[in-house]
């Protein structure tokens, strides 16, 4: 038996040896994966592979879990003589496994950039017109916007670079050949859309670089609709 499960960040595959699982059964596991799923939802890149192989002899299940992020592997396993229990130490086992590697990524990152000496954070190279930005929003003038908003793009373009060479295999999942100013654009695209949404508590900078994860998202669910309106985007600016 093999299932699988794509309709969330959190990749899903379930392979089944000497058992059959319900849907019962599959829903129960799905629900037990609400913590993890929230926990790589910054990750680009979050694979989950489920074994259950029942042995006969041992009248129990030998349930094995491996989560591959970027960059890193995490595996754990359970035996009970019931599916679920040793499914449910495996998540739990895998739960505080994924909060140990985050981490150790934020120290190394931080260790990292305080020995480089920067942080790459996105900061605007001029003044920020507030008021011409948020009138812009209310006028439904993207490209009003975009050239309040141009003072980010050198910083954005940056950080965006640094993003993607963290995660080199977002590049090999991509249907366009998408560039840097690819996704620039399609950041301030999302931010136009959600800028009545945004916090006011976070800076702008903050905020744009909190959209990168997302937009690179929306270009891997919907590349053809993304790319699309990149390139008009980037055409009325030419105009």
């Amino acid at each position: 038996m093999t299932f699988s499960d794509e309709s969330y960040n959190l990749r899903i595959e379930l392979d089944t040896k000497g058992c059959e699982l319900s849907a019962d059964e599959i829903e129960d596991m799905e629900l037990d994966l609400h913590t993890l799923r929230n926990l790589v939802a910054d990750f680009p890149v979050s694979d989950l592979h489920i074994t259950v192989v029942h042995h006969q002899k041992a009248r129990d299940y030998h349930v094995k879990t491996s989560l591959g992020l970027s960059g890193k592997m995490l595996f754990t396993g359970e035996r009970h003589h019931k599916v679920h229990p040793a499914f449910e130490s495996c998540i739990r086992k895998l739960t505080k496994k994924v909060r140990a590697y985050k981490r150790q990524m934020r120290v190394g990152e931080e260790a990292e950039k305080l020995a480089a000496g920067t942080r790459h954070d996105v900061a605007p190279l001029g003044e920020i017109n507030v008021e011409s930005i948020v009138q812009a929003v209310g006028d439904d003038d993207y490209q009003q916007f975009r050239r309040e908003m141009d003072v980010f793009e050198s910083s954005l373009a940056s950080r965006i670079s640094h993003w993607i060479e963290r995660y080199p295999e977002i590049g090999s999942r991509l249907e366009h050949p998408f560039q840097v100013s690819d996704i620039v654009e399609e950041v301030f695209l999302n931010a136009f859309d959600c800028f009545a949404e945004r916090s006011h508590d976070i800076p702008p900078g903050q905020w744009l670089e909190s959209l990168i994860d997302p937009s690179v998202q929306a270009l891997l669910q919907s590349p053809d609709e993304e790319y699309e309106r990149i390139q008009f985007a980037k055409m009325a600016m030419m105009d």
